[in-house]
């Protein structure tokens, strides 16, 4: 199965840095293509990230080339025979040509060798495995082509072994089909999946993380979470019930707010209920603190905002401040249906652009005065005082805040009999 295109409008093949790189070992009986992403994602015309480079040389030879043009070289997987190349700052990461003889989970013993064909085929999906030379001729061994008109994700060969050499590819799959793919999942890939799913609970936290963060801001991430679910593959990864249909909420409200995808918020509302919930995919796919206090925060009594009046969300919003207001918002609506409620729910979302909220103006010398002491009652006053503040609408009236301030004043001694 061999497949020829050109790559039109490719600039990059032409000069600049993976041009350059490019020439470098296109020479002496040596050839170089970019492989992978970068050839996936021009022939679908979605920007580029990182540009991957295989090579028929040898990683010393790629050194040794790279050292001799002044090209700074970095052994990053030398024993794989992985060398990353910087021109100009941009990171290449350069990959002599080989084949597995032998896999255990994400390790392999590898044999390097000249044959584009078998490297092509020990790669995950069909449209990771094309590659394109200097001439911008593209070179598909496996049928990737053909996935990329169809926007299908297909393993290559047989999706149990793929799956085996490294049980991370289920989530690959269910990642790659939400970005890239369109329609139902591939039938034989997302079977593997299933049957193949115990081996998730060999994946480090860490690298969950990572795939699921980028699954759930894809274009397609709703219907490949749904996807997941009915293949009980959610279970296994959350430790926990998961709410596909708030998460479709989410992203439905997210486009009816004109953000931007948020990968934080949209695991809240597939994974959070209570702070409990929070805290329990915290640790299970040990986020970060930033991430860790956000879910926190979405989950912290989210149930209460529902049919709240602006002035009570005045005061929410003061309290958390415009970003936790905004999420935590957004999380009770998506848990209530997304197509609720919906002008209610837009004028509380939309309050920070409205509406921005006064500094408390009452100081701690405003209660000295009154005769309260340094030290914790005086914290306990300003807490106090301030609460009445909240409730009295935030007044900024000298008279006002004076009236606030002896009222708290007379009400701290009273109960605290001093």
């Amino acid at each position: 199965m061999s497949e020829v295109r050109l790559l039109s409008d490719a600039p990059w093949l032409a000069s600049g840095p993976a041009a350059r790189v490019l020439g470098l070992l296109n020479a002496n009986g040596e050839e170089a293509r970019v492989i992978g992403g970068a050839v996936r994602n021009a022939l679908m015309r979605i920007p580029l990230a990182d540009i991957d480079i295989a090579t028929t040389a040898l990683p010393e030879e790629v050194i040794r080339r790279a050292k001799r043009a002044a090209i700074k070289s970095v052994p990053t997987g030398i024993e794989h025979g992985t060398v990353t190349l910087v021109v100009d700052g941009h990171p290449f990461e350069v990959t002599t040509l080989r084949e597995d003889t032998e896999t255990y989970g994400r390790k392999a013993k590898v044999a390097f060798g000249r044959d584009w064909v078998r490297d092509a085929e020990r790669r995950d999906f069909t449209i990771n495995g094309l590659s394109v030379d200097a001439s911008g001729v593209v070179h598909d061994h496996v049928g990737g082509l053909a996935d990329i008109e169809a926007r299908r994700v297909r393993f290559i060969g047989d999706p149990a072994q793929r799956i085996a050499e490294d049980y991370l590819r289920i989530l690959r799959f269910f990642r790659f089909h939400a970005a890239y793919g369109a329609g139902e999942v591939d039938r034989a890939g997302y079977l593997a999946c299933i049957s193949g799913r115990a081996g998730i609970a060999g994946l480090s936290a860490e690298r969950i993380r990572m795939e699921m963060l980028k699954l759930v801001v894809a274009n397609g991430a709703a219907g490949a979470v749904v996807a997941m679910g009915d293949g009980g593959l959610l279970l296994p990864l959350f430790g926990g019930v998961a709410y596909t249909g708030p998460f479709a909420a989410m992203i439905e409200i997210e486009g009816l707010m004109g953000l931007a995808p948020s990968a934080t918020r949209r695991l809240a509302a597939l994974t959070v209920a209570v702070t409990e919930d929070a805290r329990r995919i915290a640790s299970r796919l040990r986020l970060s603190n930033a991430e860790a206090k956000a879910l926190d925060s979405m989950g912290h009594r989210w149930w209460r905002l529902p049919g709240m009046d602006e002035a009570r969300a005045k005061r929410r919003l003061y309290r958390l401040d415009e970003e936790p207001y905004r999420d935590r918002l957004l999380l009770a609506w998506a848990r209530t249906g997304a197509n609720r409620d919906v002008e209610q729910w837009h004028a509380l979302a939309t309050l920070p652009q409205r509406w921005r909220a006064p500094h408390f103006p009452l100081r701690a010398s405003d209660f000295i005065a009154r005769g309260i002491a340094e030290g914790p009652a005086l914290g306990h006053v300003l807490t106090l005082a301030e609460d009445a503040w909240l409730a009295a609408d935030f007044p900024l009236d000298p008279q006002v805040l004076s009236g606030i301030a002896d009222q708290t004043v007379s009400r701290f001694t009273r109960d605290h009999r001093l």
